[in-house]
């Protein structure tokens, strides 16, 4: 094994494990005040929830020997057979068992993505069930598809270096599902609410920044040049997101927006996750600023063109700059990054950005779909939402007898 790749993925799992606090700081500055709370305990319980899930049977159903491509098999339920060897599969130089826990770290966010767009009127037994069956049903079977060395979509072309399609894609996929059969908010249509607290909101949005290098420089799995390509595209593409992003506000509103930045960074993230460690920092750079655009665009589009209710605009970051990432990926992708990738369609490999677009429409279908089912399903077990005075008085109260701030 080697002592440097142990050093690097195991502080890259610390760093990824960062961003479920990130995000809870993120979204709980967005919401507000009487839902602060509920917002943070939120994230961390489904990192806790999730990360159980993971050691009993997500992972074999990820990542365990395949049957038909599909899904994995129970032979690692407990994780039995992960242990400090290598399992010379998916790790030759780090542990198995740190493979198992960057891993983890993935599967534990994901779900987590989601509870903005049903944020401040999700019951917190109706989230609870949610998340275990969610965890199970779609993001195991997904993460298998794409990063099993068996599976159906990885076996068929599509690349995704760090979760643009297994994370990004499925999240936000799940989100507008969840965002349809919850419903709206009350009240609304007669005042949009504002953020609570927008130092949290760029807390959140540095913190995830730094993670971030974490979550898709660690999926090197190796202290290596790739690595670095990652860490400095990650950067690149969302530093250029961020600025393109508060440049449209600029343009659009007549002033530039903090909160504005701090979303298209954070798109900007989404975008180059699955490419990073497979385009050069130019294209991360060209990901960035139409990510930062697009996802603008889509944003503006739901509020003032729908009545879809997606709170904290889950879809058009994750969902729409997942879907831009893979694309651009099929596009952008070279072997002079990354001899273990694939080259795109600037390349001269065209079939790449078909592997792309077959991966992309089959997990948004089978995220949307599936998630949809399954709140339906919750729904007669226990009802999703809170009641209208619950959700009047602030999920923080209502769900958890406590409030963020002590006035007295």
């Amino acid at each position: 094994m080697n002592p440097g790749d142990i050093a690097w993925v195991g502080t890259a799992t610390a760093l990824v494990m960062v961003m479920t606090p990130a995000l809870g700081f993120f979204y709980a500055g967005l919401v507000r005040a009487k839902n602060l709370v509920s917002t943070l305990v939120q994230c961390l319980i489904i990192f806790a929830v999730v990360s159980l899930v993971w050691v009993l049977w997500g992972y074999s159903l990820a990542f365990g020997p395949s049957i038909g491509g599909i899904i994995g098999n129970l032979s690692h339920f407990a994780l039995n057979g992960v242990g400090l060897e290598p399992d010379g599969i998916y790790t030759t130089g780090i542990p198995a068992l740190l493979f198992f826990a960057f891993q983890l770290k993935f599967a534990a966010i994901t779900p987590a993505l989601i509870i903005g767009a049903f944020a401040e009127r999700i019951r917190f037994k109706a989230l609870l069930i949610f998340i275990i069956i969610w965890a199970t049903v779609i993001y195991s079977p997904i993460a298998h598809w794409v990063w099993n060395t068996d599976g159906w979509l990885g076996n068929l072309g599509a690349i995704d270096f760090a979760g643009g399609t297994v994370v990004h894609i499925s999240a936000g996929l799940s989100a507008l599902a969840a965002a349809l059969v919850i419903g709206r908010r009350e009240g609304i249509d007669k005042e949009e609410p504002t953020p609570s607290n927008i130092p949290y909101v760029i807390l959140g949005t540095a913190l995830l920044w730094f993670g971030w290098f974490g979550f898709n420089a660690g999926s090197s799995l190796a202290a290596n040049g790739v690595a670095v390509i990652a860490m400095v595209s990650t950067n690149t593409g969302a530093a250029t997101a961020g600025v393109t992003w508060m440049m449209v506000d600029w343009i659009r509103k007549g002033k530039p927006s903090a909160v504005g930045f701090c979303v298209g960074a954070v798109c900007g993230l989404v975008a180059i996750t699955p490419g990073s460690g497979y385009v050069t920092v130019t294209s991360a750079m060209i990901i960035g600023l139409v990510v930062g655009v697009l996802s603008n665009t889509v944003a503006n589009w739901r509020a003032t063109r729908t009545k879809i209710d997606d709170s904290l605009d889950v879809f058009a970051c994750h969902g729409v700059g997942g879907i831009w990432g893979a694309l651009a990926t099929g596009l952008f992708a070279t072997l002079t990054v990354n001899p273990d990738g694939a080259n795109g369609l600037f390349y001269g490999n065209p079939s790449q950005l078909t592997a792309q677009i077959i991966a992309i429409v089959v997990v948004a279908l089978y995220s949307f779909i599936g998630s949809y089912i399954i709140l339906k399903v919750v729904g007669k077990i226990t009802p999703l939402r809170v009641t209208v005075e619950e959700e009047l008085t602030g999920l923080d109260m209502s769900q958890h007898g406590e409030h963020a701030y002590a006035l007295d």
